[in-house]
């Protein structure tokens, strides 16, 4: 079973899609009340490869003036990028506060734009950005750390957007009880409509609580295909994906193993479909 291991990366990059196969564990769309209100971002206080391929790379001075003066006219893309780059760094000083601003513009204006909207990706990730800053803090700025604000971004943007970042943002919130009463099968259910999207974080962490039966019905061989395909797309600074699947590959029997390569052909065909 070693080929296990190895043989089917290069088979699973195809599954970047939207495209959802069935019988997943956790399916569904699971709402509360609370995860529906339309959060409004006040100007006070991950990217998809479809927006890098959209945005230019780092900015001259005459594209970054360029730049301001879009997004001044209230462009979401130029407004995005500019946000992006004072959050990173990258060709301008490094400013969280100027980031939150600009992403707040987004959310702002565009909060009931159309989940079919050319800009809906774009206007997701601005909600899931704030409520990333929201979840912390800025320090030393009107900023302050709220869970519970932090918890209506990713809400809005899971439930309205479908974002698959916010899903697994939000179901982190859940599983941790961080802003919200602890509830670990409700945040399972998120990970898993993240996880069906390609998420390899909520793959990884569903993965996780599936194989090692963690306050869910344990089931090995699901949960080491979705540790696999989380394998396969982790960063190198990802190293707590790549363990987990290590650690559940060496627990799995012979069965489990062979379970999860067939679950792992039908996930890529279901993509290819």
């Amino acid at each position: 079973m070693r080929n296990f291991k190895s043989s089917v990366f290069a088979a699973l990059l195809i599954g970047a899609g939207a495209s959802a196969v069935p019988a997943a564990a956790f399916e569904g769309t699971p709402v509360r009340p609370e995860d529906t209100a339309i959060p409004v971002a006040t100007s006070q206080p991950a990217t998809a490869p479809a927006l890098k391929k959209a945005l230019p790379a780092a900015p001259s001075t005459t594209s970054l003036t360029a730049l301001q003066y879009a997004a001044e006219g209230g462009h979401p893309i130029a407004q995005w990028r500019l946000g992006k780059m004072y959050a990173d760094g990258n060709g301008v000083d490094q400013d969280d506060l100027r980031a939150f601003d600009y992403f707040s513009k987004i959310a702002n204006a565009h909060a009931e734009d159309s989940p079919s909207a050319p800009q809906a990706a774009i206007v997701a990730n601005a909600f899931v950005a704030l409520g990333r800053y929201y979840l912390d803090g800025i320090p030393n700025s009107k900023v302050k750390r709220d869970p519970e604000r932090a918890r209506e971004m990713f809400s809005y943007a899971a439930s309205y957007f479908g974002n698959a970042d916010a899903q697994y943002d939000l179901a982190r919130l859940y599983i941790d009880g961080v802003g919200v009463p602890r509830d670990f099968r409700y945040g399972a259910r998120w990970l898993g409509l993240a996880a069906q999207k390609g998420q390899h974080q909520a793959q990884a962490m569903l993965g996780q609580l599936l194989f090692n039966g963690e306050k869910l019905p344990r089931q090995a061989a699901r949960g080491l295909m979705w540790l696999t395909l989380a394998r396969d797309a982790a960063t190198p600074e990802e190293a707590w994906i790549k363990d987990s699947y290590n650690k559940a590959f060496s627990k799995a029997s012979d069965d489990d193993r062979v379970m999860a390569l067939q679950m792992l052909e039908h996930w890529v065909q279901g993509r290819r479909d």
